[in-house]
């Protein structure tokens, strides 16, 4: 008597073969999503296309830069790249502007339901006289991030560009209205002039605050704009770089792709935070020209997520194989740079979470999810 045997899938039996005297069904395979693959990201990130871009230039506001000693149009090229936090249950954005120069300054708009905001006429953190002008001038300060410390500081990283070198820079207010910077975070040993961005410093949730908290006893900040680079600190303020001690160059924790969406340069995004799985980071990236993902065009920039050791920070557990956010919209694809989504803003806000970022190197937009 001839045996039957049945594979039984949990989804659908597809395919019959014949296997001399045997009958045998083959289940076709289960295909996860993408949060069901990384139950540890934020995916599904809806764009708000008929509320974006929620912030374009405003011409017409006018600074006195105290550098130039003239009245500047400190918005009128583009805005881009904002960071956020929530305050007394509104969403601030804290965004670069450009002038038709190209020097950026940092403003701050407001907003009551995380869409419409209100801007501030003038920046909060730009190129002054003082002892940083020489890193800040002429290319200004540039991609904020910001974090709170454990006493209620707020704890600002941004880029100062001198036109040849972007310097990793620290800054702390108490208010958002005065800031005290506290020069290159490299500092001013081996590799201060070495170029260096996008500074996330290691946070947790704390009701819809991201608080910066210390792995292992120290404070950490991944940085860079090719490989994920590491520094730590004591107080948020002084940072030593991670350096591989018999090579003597700083650690790399994570690095480009060929033949992914990652391929040609990563960088931090929005504050990194510490979850169940580890330390999840959002981060930026660009497709190469070659070696490329080939679903992307080339040279897009895009955004993935990777999940870090939440007892060794510079140990990569996990990372996606696709993109959770790329160009895709006009207003995304033509700009002062073409084809670009920058995430460097997330908050959890009125039970979703809002993440900001910059278009095309130009515009402000939003993307949100459930939480």
């Amino acid at each position: 008597m001839n045996k039957i045997y049945i594979a039984v899938s949990i989804i659908s039996l597809t395919m019959m073969a014949c296997q001399g005297d045997r009958l045998a069904y083959v289940a076709a395979p289960v295909e996860l999503s993408m949060q069901e693959k990384y139950p540890w990201t934020l995916w599904d990130f809806k764009k708000l296309n008929d509320e974006n871009p929620i912030l374009v230039p405003e011409k017409e506001f006018s600074f006195t830069c105290p550098v130039k000693n003239e009245v500047v149009h400190w918005e009128e090229r583009n805005v881009l790249n904002p960071t956020a936090l929530v305050i007394n249950d509104q969403v601030h954005l804290i965004y670069r502007a450009q002038d038709e120069h190209g020097t950026s300054r940092l403003g701050l708009a407001i907003s009551d339901d995380g869409i419409h905001f209100k801007k501030q006429a003038q920046p909060i953190v730009y190129p002054d006289n003082d002892e940083m002008s020489k890193y800040e001038m002429p290319g200004g300060v540039e991609d904020p991030r910001i974090v709170m410390s454990e006493d209620g500081r707020y704890i600002l990283t941004y880029t100062a560009y001198d036109g040849k070198t972007a310097r990793l820079m620290i800054a702390s207010s108490v208010d958002l209205k005065t800031w005290q910077k506290h020069g290159p975070v490299l500092g001013t040993g081996k590799y201060k002039d070495t170029w260096s961005k996008s500074g996330a410093i290691v946070t947790r949730l704390v009701g819809d605050q991201f608080i910066a908290t210390k792995v292992d006893g120290k404070y950490w900040m991944y940085f860079g704009d090719t490989d994920f680079f590491m520094a730590y600190s004591d107080d948020l303020i002084n940072w030593e770089v991670a350096v591989d001690k018999e090579m003597d160059t700083m650690i790399s924790a994570m690095s480009p792709r060929p033949g992914y969406f990652d391929s040609r340069l990563i960088e931090p995004g929005p504050a990194p935070f510490i979850v169940d799985e580890g330390i999840l980071v959002l981060y930026n990236s660009r497709n190469s020209s070659s070696y490329e993902d080939s679903s992307l065009a080339k040279l897009d920039y895009a955004a993935g997520q990777a999940l870090f050791d939440k007892e060794r920070p510079y140990k990569l557990l996990e990372r996606t194989d696709r993109d959770f956010i790329h160009p895709e919209m006009p207003y995304e694809k033509v700009g002062e740079v073409n084809n670009v989504c920058f995430i460097e803003g997330l908050v959890p806000f009125k039970g979703k979470w809002f993440l900001y970022y910059g278009t095309a190197d130009s515009k402000i937009a939003v993307a949100v999810r459930d939480m």
